[in-house]
């Protein structure tokens, strides 16, 4: 009675009768229109993607395409990508190379920063305008829409700069979790490392010299190593040689005052992982973490038997599926931290999403030496 009262005391002041045709079409109509605005709730917005439906060189299999909106559950989070970096390991698992691989058809990427746009009906803690990453990283990025489940996503600090957001994850966490997973290193020793320019490179030049290790660096001899160098030595890196000023018999000569190396990285692999090895001192390790170079690891002899080398490998994926989810956040909000701080940086290059395939050329190495792309939605 009481709703019939307030619907006849509308239709009065309106001038017509409650029940009239007219009031019940206003009805009808205001029941359609809230039925329409609960569904648009319940999905996503269409999403923007690149997408990819077989293996292959990513430039040529990958395609800029919509995709229709994605309903949103209960415990669901509908993110609004703000930036995605295109990695290494994006770039092979398109080719079909790396060991994991999302199901296809599959949109491309695996980590990067958004905005929460809607929330499922359980969603606690999440609101709309909160800054998340997926953590650990979850495939499918590189598209302007993304919904999973919430325990998929970590809420982060606003204030960091996107694009650090963006790359906190798969690059710096690995140089952070090798320098603390492999050897106990100690204030004034020493690490070694190939590949010292790229992004990890950078990270654990300057997560070392936080801990007061000293880095010795390799890099390979092109046009500009020079400029790379001193760009090197800003971020903290004690020493800086190119691959042929590598080419002596005994390398201890270029160490100075620091000690021998306990630990190095190799993500070249090829003749750049001996002169990792040339550096290292009696019963030191060295990690692999990447073969840029598409080249065997090749280890001499002597240095399995008069040097007693350890050599292991590290894959951040497998280390971040054995529950560590929770150890995972935590890492990755002391690293943005330092971001935020200006104690971790390195060199980056947005992109809008736009120029999506010329972004991915840079990646790809296709137009030389290139800073990470990260795409930017």
């Amino acid at each position: 009675m009481a709703t019939a009262r307030i619907v006849s005391l509308k239709a009065l002041v309106h001038g017509v009768s409650a029940w009239s045709p007219h009031s019940q079409f206003l009805l009808r109509s205001r029941t359609l229109t809230s039925a329409v605005r609960a569904y648009s709730a319940a999905t996503s917005p269409p999403s923007k993607a690149v997408v990819y439906d077989q293996h292959g060189s990513p430039d040529i299999v990958t395609r800029v395409t919509e995709l229709p909106p994605v309903e949103i559950k209960e415990n669901d989070v509908c993110v609004r990508m703000l930036a995605a970096p295109i990695n290494p390991s994006d770039i092979n698992r398109i080719e079909g190379v790396y060991p994991v691989r999302p199901p296809m058809p599959a949109v491309g990427g695996y980590e990067g920063v958004g905005e929460v746009h809607a929330v499922g009906s359980a969603v606690k803690g999440l609101s709309t305008g909160d800054w998340v990453i997926p953590s650990p990283p979850s495939s499918g990025t590189w598209q302007t829409y993304v919904v999973k489940e919430q325990t998929v996503w970590h809420k982060i600090d606003k204030s960091t700069p996107m694009e650090y957001a963006a790359t906190v994850t798969v690059n710096p966490l690995t140089a952070l979790r090798m320098l603390e997973d492999f050897v106990t290193l100690k204030p004034g020793d020493t690490i070694v490392q190939n590949g010292a320019t790229s992004m990890v490179g950078q990270c654990v030049i300057q997560l070392a010299r936080l801990r007061g290790i000293h880095s010795v660096n390799i890099i390979r001899d092109r046009v500009g190593s020079d400029e790379a160098k001193e760009n090197l030595k800003k971020l903290g890196a004690d020493e800086v040689y190119t691959e042929s000023q590598l080419e002596v018999k005994n390398v201890r000569g270029l160490l100075g005052n620091i000690s021998e190396p306990a630990l190095g990285f190799n993500c070249v692999g090829g003749n750049a992982t001996s002169l990792v090895l040339k550096f290292l001192k009696q019963g030191g390790t060295m990690v692999t973490y990447g073969g840029m170079s598409k080249r065997p690891i090749t280890v001499s002899t002597s240095s399995f038997i008069f040097k007693e080398l350890t050599l292991t490998g590290f894959w951040l994926q497998r280390w971040m599926s054995s529950d560590k989810a929770e150890e995972c956040r935590s890492m990755i909000d002391y690293l943005l931290g330092l971001c935020r701080d200006g104690k971790l940086k390195y060199e980056l290059e947005v992109a809008p999403f736009d120029d999506f395939h010329s972004a991915l050329e840079k990646a790809m190495g296709k137009r030389g030496s290139q800073p990470k792309q990260v795409l930017k939605f």
